[in-house]
């Protein structure tokens, strides 16, 4: 039979020197597809999928070009000698305009030093005018914000004053009728200006309250030279990573933006920090395939990373959280001194530190990437990197740090034995202590998962976990011995005079308790007034609550505080819960409501949180969730429904008035018994003086346990002075 006649070709055959030039070099087939061939594609991701070697960079594009055609400006028979000089007479040309456009303003050519005498248009965030600059994910070259830009005619050369700062949201057009100067001098001053970024006065506002509010990523970051790399031009090398500003401004967005949308579903979503995540993400992705950059952009993911946790983004957070430990340990950030070229394995990415303010920044980025690792694996999960892996010292002060200081290195790492009990003066403040109690909720993690991988029986109550092998030693380590151990000057939770509060040194004194619950929480057993893992448990839950009341007691913002609060909260809630159907079970009421006051609490501080970071709100709907079965049991009417007062001892609601039972039959909160002394109090508090290092974390000093413990006794203060700005 005869063969059925084939389907003509979708595409026709290629003419003679229609194949890109690279093909018919080499001889391959080529599709003459525009602007890059498919083989040059295909060859140009083979390429980057690999790392280039030291000293080298992978091409931006595929090496893909074509014979010039009709219509193109190029002619075929431009000598490219001569195409270059003329090229070099503009540049010449456009340097010499530069320089006269600078006598302008003599103070900085970095387009957020513009002065005039009167306003002018704020470019947006974003702009489909001009190009990305060289080291933005979407290509290269030159930046032309906005082509219409005006300005006023003359530039003031004695002004001092700066861009008008507008809203705090994403940035919008400045509108007003001036007179207008030639685009051609705009686009020079402005040239190489990112314009996914906000205009420079936005940014500095949005750098400004990332550092004033943001407790985490803010510490990976050197502010002085920061803020001063700022004022550089954006094209010059020590201008900050686009990626880091980027993450900046998505994170302080969470204080500072308006485009804040809430779901039907209660979810929080920010239009301005979403945008700012995806230009992230996008220096990110190039990184990965790449190589480039790797440290600033490592830098910006643990900025991010913190953004997601407060989000409440789980996903990204284990994502991110594996990406950052893995990418830190061929950099070499594991080793003393952030660098070591010993071994017959690969060297680092990273050549040596350059000074010592960059062998800190190393060091902090690396400790920030451990914490990170350390508090996303609270749950159980097993850690990216173990203990016995990291050699790198801890960081130094964060005053030495910041003022540069020629100080030595701290002497303390995760090898040395007496780490979580002596704190060396000049070495040691609050961020360290920090440090050191999430390395401490570390060790209880793994030696949960560890004890649970090849265990034959999840635990008992009935069991006594003295007799496990390690676990007498942590449990004096996390209950006593690290909080007995502090420096007189962080025994406490003080405000200064200027209204401050230190959220690194508050959170030193919840971590340890958050993690003594994880500790001794399967072996609970409230049936036994003699369990000392009840005992444990309860005096943490005690201390977290005593904490919360006294910051609630004063004009304190608590959603500044670490995210991490929020499941110390959870955790303490968590044993509430346990303890609230114990009562339910053998008919204690009066126990229960008071139980039940303390659970909502805790509940309202979490919801507090989460008005701004939505991680607050996350752990509100899991209490829930553990709560349904006490929900269904309790004979209290309502019992969620039980109005949390804004401070303890203060009578406005977070529920209304109507929603709350008048019969007696809701559940109250604790009541404000007085103590005589400070002494006589759970937690040994006075004030916004906490002590957590009391005499009662001694198995032996908890005796009846199950006796209803008050409040702390509400002391006045002066509640105009806020210790953050609200």
């Amino acid at each position: 039979m005869p063969k059925a006649a084939s389907t003509p070709s979708a595409r026709p055959a290629l003419r003679r020197n229609q194949a890109c030039l690279s093909c018919r070099k080499r001889k391959l087939k080529c599709d003459a597809a525009r602007p890059h061939c498919g083989t040059c594609v295909k060859q140009w991701q083979s390429l980057i999928s690999v790392p280039p070697p030291v000293g080298y960079a992978h091409p931006t594009e595929p090496q893909c070009s074509y014979d010039p055609v009709e219509g193109l400006p190029i002619a075929p028979n431009v000598d490219p000698t001569e195409r270059i000089r003329i090229l070099e007479d503009q540049i010449s040309q456009l340097k010499s305009q530069l320089s006269e456009s600078r006598s302008y303003d003599s103070r900085s050519n970095s387009p957020r030093h513009l002065h005039h005498t009167q306003n002018v248009h704020r470019y947006g965030s974003g702009s489909s005018n001009g190009h990305t600059p060289d080291n933005s994910p979407n290509g290269g070259g030159i930046v032309l914000p906005h082509a219409s830009l005006d300005v006023v005619a003359q530039l003031s050369p004695d002004s001092t004053g700066s861009l008008q700062r507008g809203s705090t949201s994403s940035p919008e057009l400045r509108q007003g009728n001036h007179h207008s100067m030639p685009d051609p001098l705009m686009d020079l001053l402005f040239a190489g200006w990112d314009t996914d970024l906000p205009d420079p006065d936005t940014l500095d506002h949005y750098i400004d309250v990332f550092f004033k509010c943001d407790p985490c990523g803010s510490r990976v970051l050197h502010r002085p030279s920061f803020l001063a790399s700022m004022h550089l031009h954006p094209k010059d090398p020590g201008y900050p990573h686009p990626a880091i500003l980027h993450a900046i401004c998505a994170s302080a967005s969470r204080w500072a933006s308006q485009e804040i949308v809430t779901l039907p579903d209660g979810t929080r979503r920010d239009k301005f920090a979403d945008i700012h995540v995806s230009k992230t993400r996008a220096f990110i992705d190039r990184t990965m395939a790449t190589g480039q950059d790797i440290f600033p952009v490592m830098q910006a993911c643990i900025i991010l990373s913190w953004y997601f946790y407060q989000e409440g983004r789980w996903v990204e957070v284990w994502i991110f959280a594996g990406f950052q430990t893995r990418a830190a340990v061929p950099l070499r950030l594991n080793y003393p001194g952030t660098f070591s070229a010993i071994g017959a394995t690969p060297g680092a990415y990273l050549a040596p530190p350059k000074d010592l303010k960059d062998l800190e920044s190393r060091r902090r980025t690396w400790w920030m990437t451990i914490m990170f690792d350390r508090i996303v694996s609270v749950g159980g999960w097993l850690h990216g990197v173990d203990e016995k892996d990291i050699g790198t010292e801890l960081p130094l002060r964060r005053i030495d740090f910041e003022t540069s200081a020629n100080v030595p290195p701290n002497p303390q790492d995760l090898f040395s034995p007496d780490l979580f009990t002596r704190h060396p003066p000049m070495h040691t403040d609050s961020f360290i202590l920090l440090l050191k109690a999430v390395m401490i909720f570390g060790k209880v993690t793994d030696y949960n998962t560890r004890s649970n991988l090849r265990a034959t029986a999840p635990p008992s109550k009935n069991q006594n976990p003295f007799a496990l092998p390690g676990f007498e030693a942590l449990d004096r380590l996390v209950a006593q011995d690290f909080l007995q151990s502090l420096p007189p000057q962080f025994k406490h939770v003080d405000i200064t005079n200027d209204g401050v509060l230190d959220t690194d040194l508050y959170m030193v004194h919840l971590v340890p308790h958050a993690a003594t619950i994880t500790l001794h929480n399967p072996y609970l057993n409230f049936s036994d007034s003699l369990n000392i893992s009840t005992r444990r448990c309860i005096h943490a839950t005690r201390c977290i609550l005593a904490a919360y009341y006294r910051l609630s007691e004063t004009s304190l913002d608590i959603t500044r505080l670490h995210p991490f609060a929020t499941i110390c909260w959870y955790l303490a809630a968590v044993v509430q819960t346990q303890l609230c159907k114990y009562y339910i079970e053998i008919g204690d009421t009066a126990r229960e409501q008071t139980v039940w006051g303390e659970i909502n609490a805790l509940r309202f501080a979490m919801l507090t949180y989460g008005s701004r970071s939505p991680i607050g709100t996350r752990q509100e709907k899991l209490l829930q969730g553990l709560m349904t079965e006490i929900v269904r049991m309790t004979t209290q009417m309502q019992p969620l429904e039980v109005g949390v007062p804004l401070y303890p001892f203060s009578h406005a609601g977070v529920f209304s008035k109507e929603t709350i039972p008048t019969d007696g039959t809701s559940a109250p909160l604790p009541d404000s018994t007085q103590y005589d002394a400070p002494s006589e109090s759970p937690t040994g508090m006075t004030g916004l003086v906490v002590s957590m290092a009391s005499s009662t974390s001694s198995p032996t000093a908890l005796a009846n346990w199950a006796t209803p413990t008050p409040t702390i006794r509400s002391v006045s203060y002066a509640h105009g002075i806020p210790a953050y700005p609200h």
